[in-house]
Formats: C-alpha cells, sequence, structure tokens
C-alpha cells in the first residue's frame, strides 16, 4: 500500500492490503481475457492491476481526484477511467461493452445504493463480486423468516444467485473500519426467480411488506393504497395467511402477492409505497 496517500474520511475510504483477501476476491470473479470488468471506488489499485493482468479491459469509477491522477500514471489502454460520482453517471450511456464482471470493494456510505445500481443495469453485468460491510451482506444472502431478510435480500436474490465468499476482519485494511467486511458473489439469473408481471410494481410491494416489520401483511401492506379486502384477497389467493409478517414470506410468495395485487386495480396511481 502506498504510505503517502492520506485517505479521505468523507469518502468512506478504507483500502484492503492483505493480498490473502485480493486473491479471495480475484478467484470468486473467474475473470476471463474476453472479459470486460466494472470497478467503482479502485481506490490506489489493489484489485485494479490484477483485474487489468486478466481481462480485455477494465472500467473504474472514481471521485477522488487525487487517486484518479495517480490511475491515469498507468497508462494502460485498457483502463478506462470514469471520473466522477458512481450514484450520478448514466450506468446504461458509460457500460458499452457488455457483459462485464463488477468487482469493488464498495465504500459502505453508498453499498446499498450501489446494489440498486446493479439491479436496474443487470442486463450489463453478469456476475459481480462486491465487498460489504458485514451486516448488509447478511441481508443479502438471509433466508426467509430470519433476522436479517428484508427488501435487499428479496430483491437480489430474485435475479442473481448470491452467496458469501469471505469475512475480511477489518485490520485487513488501512485504515481499519470500526466492522469487519464480507466479500459477496453474485451470478445473473436468466431470468427471475419466479415470473413478474410488473417489476417496478413488485419492488414497491417488497418495500412497503417490510416498511414496518412488526406489523402483519394486512396492516403494512395499507400504505399501498389498497383496500383491506384487496390485500386479504390476493394474500389469500396464494395462500398466504394475511396475519404473516413480511419477513416470513418466500420469494415465490412476494411474486405471486404482488402479481394478483397487480390485477387487481387498473390504476396502478394509488400505489404510493
Amino acid at each position: 500500500m502506498d504510505t503517502f496517500y492520506r485517505t479521505k474520511k468523507k469518502f468512506g475510504q478504507h483500502f484492503l492490503h492483505e493480498r490473502k483477501y485480493i486473491d479471495d476476491i480475484l478467484n470468486a470473479a473467474d475473470i476471463k481475457k474476453e472479459e470486460s470488468v466494472l470497478e467503482v471506488g479502485p481506490g490506489l489499485g489493489a484489485l485494479t492491476d490484477h483485474l487489468l493482468a486478466g481481462a480485455d479491459r477494465v472500467e473504474v469509477m472514481e471521485l477522488d481526484r487525487d487517486l484518479i491522477e495517480r490511475l491515469e500514471l498507468r497508462r494502460d489502454e485498457n483502463l478506462i477511467i470514469h471520473a466522477g460520482d458512481a450514484l450520478a453517471f448514466d450506468w446504461k450511456a458509460v457500460l458499452k461493452a457488455p457483459p462485464y464482471v463488477f468487482v469493488a470493494n464498495l465504500p459502505y456510505n453508498i453499498s446499498s445504493q450501489i446494489l440498486f445500481k446493479l439491479l436496474d443495469h443487470r442486463e450489463f453485468i453478469d456476475r459481480a463480486v462486491l465487498m460489504f460491510q458485514k451486516e448488509v451482506g447478511a441481508r443479502i444472502c438471509a433466508d426467509p423468516g430470519t433476522r436479517d431478510y428484508g427488501i435487499l435480500s428479496v430483491l437480489c436474490q430474485m435475479y442473481y444467485s448470491v452467496k458469501p465468499v469471505v469475512v475480511i476482519p477489518a485490520g485487513a485494511f488501512r485504515p481499519p473500519p470500526k466492522v469487519d467486511s464480507i466479500v459477496v458473489f453474485f451470478k445473473r439469473r436468466d431470468k427471475p426467480c419466479y415470473p413478474i408481471a410488473d417489476e417496478l410494481f413488485f419492488r414497491r410491494i417488497v418495500k412497503a411488506a417490510f416498511a414496518q416489520r412488526r406489523k402483519t401483511l394486512r396492516n403494512t401492506m395499507k400504505v399501498t393504497g389498497f383496500s383491506r379486502e384487496q390485500i386479504e384477497a390476493a394474500c389469500l389467493s396464494n395462500h398466504i395467511d394475511p396475519s404473516r409478517r413480511g419477513e416470513t414470506l418466500s420469494l415465490a410468495e412476494f411474486a405471486g402477492l404482488a402479481n394478483d395485487l397487480d390485477i387487481l386495480t387498473s390504476d396502478k396511481g394509488d400505489c404510493n409505497a
């Protein structure tokens, strides 16, 4: 690691320096020579240099001007630098050589937002190996009925097969964060786990179901604008007891519930979840 670079707290910078964990990430990504790679927040390039050695091209998104200058010193024609905020980019315009493998040590403060970028642009991204705060990774991989099961679990698992790769202790970073991290592997599914009539509507229903975790579906789903009778009818048509809570529903049950609510009303404008 470059000992002359002073990390910037405002960017949430924690640079991975232990080679063992770098190798774990690279092995999970399993980059082929003909593949394109996307990296968000390359930092000092601990992963970038290895990715360049294995891929056809590597595109990085970096906000820190000082780190951009260091990346430019590599003068590698296969390295494409997108200078700016990864959340502000139009990913459809930027990602011009799909399918991509997305590899990143994500800043904790934007990791969930980047996950939604992945979901919204999954046609461009075949697989991903991403590092998160350990508790976020637990939510992504959680099973129904567990404490960690939530919105991220349902949405990520509906479109990607996910599995944890390795837990990385705080001491493997400089400066060390306050918590451990986890690497999660994502492999895009050819199609969603279960048929979904309207993906945006499905997302709204999932968010509503988890909006108040202690409340039953009969109560928490009211924020969607549907009547109690409509909610109960959609639940019962999918063999779901409306007195259950959202965290107990499987992916199949969420898909069925959303699809039935979708056809119960002709005015989706009433759904404000």
